[in-house]
């Protein structure tokens, strides 16, 4: 599968490192995008620069290039993830506003009826960041909290963050046995 994985500023860039490398593991194609707040959040929560995130993953698009192979609908990416998505690139998608590469491959996956998964990481919420998620779960989009379970009793923040992205394999239809499941 061509997996488009998209980063924003909002905290939890663990959250994409761990999946990126997820993916490449399961043998997909891994095309990334990076807000400009995402890279401030991946430099100061991963010690992350852009070289070693192009080591990472298959392709590295500028998210100012809203001509690159992610903009249109004839690039048959498989899926999109947003993670973590900030309630600002909610927005912007719930609302089509194409201002950056990042929201046009969103958008881009919606008008094509293919799998968008956002994961917003923002606590608390107000009725505004509800409503334009209602807005796109409404339309089909999978949208999974960045808040984590406990019921795998978790015993290192690894355990934490592999649930998470376990999860959103699970969206995608992938079996990445990342965490325990429940069996009763």
């Amino acid at each position: 599968m061509k997996i488009v994985v998209g980063i924003t500023g909002a905290s939890g860039s663990i959250y994409a490192l761990r999946l990126i490398d997820v993916l490449q593991k399961l043998g997909h194609e891994v095309h990334g995008v990076v807000t400009d707040s995402g890279w401030q959040v991946l430099a100061y929560e991963c010690n992350i620069s852009r070289e070693e995130l192009e080591r990472r993953v298959d392709v590295l698009y500028d998210n100012a290039n809203i001509g690159a192979a992610i903009a249109s609908g004839s690039f048959k990416a498989d899926a999109m993830v947003v993670l973590p998505c900030s309630m600002k690139t909610t927005a912007c998608i719930a609302h089509s506003l194409s201002d950056n590469l990042l929201t046009r491959a969103a958008d881009v996956m919606l008008k094509e009826g293919r799998p968008l998964v956002l994961v917003p990481r923002e606590a608390p919420m107000h009725a505004i960041h509800l409503e334009n998620l209602l807005t796109l779960a409404k339309l089909g989009v999978k949208i999974v909290p960045a808040s984590p379970g406990f019921y795998h009793r978790p015993q290192t923040i690894d355990d934490l963050v592999n649930m998470l992205v376990g999860k959103i394999c699970d969206q995608l239809g992938l079996e990445a046995n990342l965490f325990p499941r429940w069996e009763g």
